[in-house]
């Protein structure tokens, strides 16, 4: 049962990033937002917080807690967290700006093909998102022990 507990933690701090998300850009075009939008903004990649550095600090925060923090389970989640914030910090910017470039090149040689900007992070929504994850691990990991202890 304690898996189930680590899927909720996970999805948990994916969803509210990303309604975060949503939340901010509403806020930011003061309530005039098309339906469109709102779906981006719940499935977009980037922006604030990360929604990668919450759901995976969220999976790894509640395995420590309920595993702990020395056991090996902890330590494939930590390493593979640390993994997942350098790629979006990093890689995924990289890539968005050779994307962007992309764009431009194709724009200057009148071709329509344009290829999908992914977004990667900044070091501060990273560490919003990081926050928001041991929140919400920690908060699952309370309600799992009520629950099932």
């Amino acid at each position: 049962m304690e898996g189930f507990g680590g899927i909720i933690a996970f999805t948990l701090g994916w969803l509210l990033a990303q309604v975060m998300k949503l939340l901010i850009e509403v806020f930011r075009k003061r309530g005039h937002i098309k339906l469109h939008e709102v779906s981006e903004c719940l499935t977009k990649s980037g922006g604030m917080p990360s929604g990668h550095a919450a759901s995976f600090v969220a999976l790894t925060t509640f395995l420590g807690l309920y595993e702990g923090f020395n056991t090996g389970i902890f330590a494939v989640s930590f390493g593979v967290t640390l993994i997942i914030i350098y790629d979006a910090i990093n890689v995924r910017w990289a890539v968005g700006e050779q994307g962007k470039l992309l764009n431009s090149l194709a724009k200057q040689s009148g071709r329509r093909n344009r290829v999908k900007i992914v977004e990667g992070h900044t070091l501060l929504q990273v560490v919003i998102g990081s926050l928001l994850g041991v929140l919400i691990g920690a908060l699952i990991f309370v309600c799992w022990k009520e629950l099932f202890f």
